[in-house]
């Protein structure tokens, strides 16, 4: 890694000194503090740790991508040699660390470390870490993770009956049930010395630090087995016998558990995110034999590299079983490098597939829990603001929608005004009003309209899609709404294009027959007159006509007052709510 430098604000000048390579690797980023709060990865390294402090980063309207960057104070990075490593290492980083911008799952922990104690007769515990990323609980020697259900990992009960390791916090005085049932050799009665109790541990210490494997340790147990025999030892003899069994026992059910034809198992995995809070949405399906069998709900933040892929590889780092097959609802990046991921962590082959193009049931299965997940999306928002969504299938939840109007005072003045909507309520610091500038004697809706579009969002920069961010501010909304049709409406998109707002969703209403015009179909959108969206669109129009129709009357009063007193009137020629422009 570099050296750490503490710093107050990253700049171009400070990632140029830092010197960041174009290969592979892991980046890591650091408050002021010197506490790491994300970790990334990158084929890149220069190129994607320069693009979070590029200018059209700043400007692309990602609230908490943003507020990762303003607390960013220093950035170290690991070079690696390809993308399987990176993602591998992101991964035991993210576990390690835990920063407060990654993804994280509150299984996380589970069996994923053990511990080997530092006591005279050592015991073997299941590593839990605090928040700051250190292990809890008595001092000892960490090995992991490990993934339960693959061909690497035991579950810590059979493994201390494998290797005879006590389970009591204190040594007892006599000994308890697990002597009895062959599980200990109750070193606390003197019953084993320590020297043959350390030999135990020394085996599972090699196993665990994969110096050996159970096939190595069964074979080594076979020769001494034969050796007790051969001197007499019978008693030593048959307890390495019940040893081989209980092995042996377990290495069937392991097998049977994995092999393909007695693993029926699939898991369905399905993503939805709400752009407009930066909020992913992840549910999951397992079925087997046929039935749904377990369900899963997970949510993180979309900042940074956190993706599917990222959440794959933590989720399944921490899973009790990898399945075969897993289905999700789009293919995730770096899919290839995944799946090698996954199978080395499971010891078997892992395929990861798109189900909504698969057809039949299982696509059927992924459109469940998309319906579902849709369905936490929708919670978030005001009734309307959904059902609008879907009836006019917009890109985003229209939760934010400024809608413009023009007011004539004759062919000499007109004067325009743009209303907010938030969550299907007028957001009154979001209302301007402007005076016409470019009248030339004659009216022309659509150059007012243009006008009015041109100059509302001129000063809010827009996103890297060619969108807004959203929000009560002055910046651009989710949804565009003209008092008009489609001659009105296509002033509108123009304006927002010239721009750099193509990726802005526009709609016209036309107040003779109500019908929603939308940039691109040949028909009007026609929806019942008791359709809460349609109603919601009435509202904002309404109350865009209410706002001009009141500056209409104030120049008016205006322009009647100076002419009685022989002065031409003053007026501002943009002029606002709470909020002036």
């Amino acid at each position: 890694m570099t050296a750490a430098a503490k710093m107050t604000t990253i700049t171009p000048a400070m990632l140029r000194e830092k010197r960041l390579p174009h290969e592979p690797g892991v980046y890591i980023m650091k408050d002021a503090g010197g506490r790491i709060i994300y970790i990334g990865k990158a084929k890149d390294l220069a190129k994607r740790v320069g693009s979070y402090f590029a200018k059209r980063h700043e400007l692309a309207g990602d609230a908490k991508t943003a507020r990762l960057v303003g607390e960013v104070a220093d950035i170290e990075f690991v070079v690696v040699d390809n993308e399987t490593e990176a993602f591998l290492l992101e991964a035991n980083l993210i576990r390690r660390y835990r920063p407060e911008f990654n993804i994280e799952l509150k299984d996380n922990n589970r069996y994923s470390y053990l511990k080997i104690t530092d006591e005279p007769f050592p015991r073997l515990l299941v590593a839990r870490r605090n928040r700051a990323g250190q292990f809890q609980g008595p001092k000892g020697s960490v090995y992991g993770p490990f993934v339960r259900g693959s061909s690497k990992y035991l579950t810590i009960g059979l493994l201390r009956k494998l290797f005879k390791v006590r389970v009591c916090n204190r040594l007892p005085k006599t000994p308890c049930l697990q002597y009895f049932i062959k599980n200990c050799d109750a070193p606390c009665v003197a019953k084993v010395t320590q020297e043959r109790y350390m030999q135990g541990i020394e085996s599972l210490r090699e196993i665990l630090e994969g110096k050996s494997t159970i096939d190595r340790f069964a074979q080594e147990m076979e020769a001494e087995m034969k050796r007790a025999s051969d001197v007499g030892d019978y008693e030593r003899a048959k307890e390495i016998r019940d040893t081989l069994w209980r092995l042996q026992d377990l290495r069937v059910r392991q097998k049977m558990d994995r092999a393909p034809g007695k693993n029926p198992d699939e898991e369905y995995i399905g993503i939805a995110r709400d752009i407009r809070k930066g909020v992913a949405h992840v549910m999951s399906l397992k079925r087997t034999h046929g039935v749904i069998s377990d369900r899963k709900k997970f949510q993180f933040d979309l900042v940074g590299d956190n993706s599917l892929s990222t959440f794959l590889l933590q989720y399944y780092s921490s899973a009790p079983t990898i399945p075969y097959a897993i289905y999700t609802s789009e293919e995730p990046e770096s899919k290839k490098v995944l799946e090698v991921l996954l199978g080395k962590l499971s010891g078997h082959q892992v395929k990861i597939t798109e189900a909504r193009g698969s057809g039949g049931e299982r696509q059927e299965l992924m459109g469940l829990i998309m319906r579902n997940l849709a369905m936490y999306v929708e919670r978030g928002y005001a009734p309307a603001v959904v059902e609008l969504k879907k009836a006019l299938a917009l890109p985003v939840m229209p939760d934010t929608i400024d809608c413009f109007d023009v007011s004539n005072l004759g062919t000499q003045i007109a004067v325009g005004a743009c209303v907010r909507f938030v969550g299907g309520r007028p957001y009154k610091q979001g209302y301007r009003k402007f005076k016409i500038q470019g009248m030339t004697g004659q009216q022309n809706d659509f150059a007012m309209i243009a006008e009015l579009v041109r100059r509302r969002y001129s000063f809010s920069p827009p996103s890297a899609d060619g969108g807004g961010s959203g929000g009560g501010g002055g910046d651009v909304p989710d949804l565009v709404l003209i008092d008009g049709g489609r001659g009105q409406l296509g002033a509108a998109v123009a304006a927002l294009r010239a721009l750099g707002f193509s990726g802005v969703a526009c709609a016209g209403l036309a107040k003779e027959n109500e019908e929603v015009y939308l940039p691109g179909r040949t028909e009007p959108v026609t929806l019942p007159r008791s359709h809460a969206g349609l109603r919601m669109l009435q509202h904002a129009r309404d109350e865009a006509h209410r706002f001009g129709l009141a500056y209409n009357r104030q120049l008016r009063k205006i322009g009647s007052s100076s002419s009685s007193s022989s002065s031409p009137p003053t007026v501002a020629t943009t002029t606002g709510g709470p909020t002036r422009r």
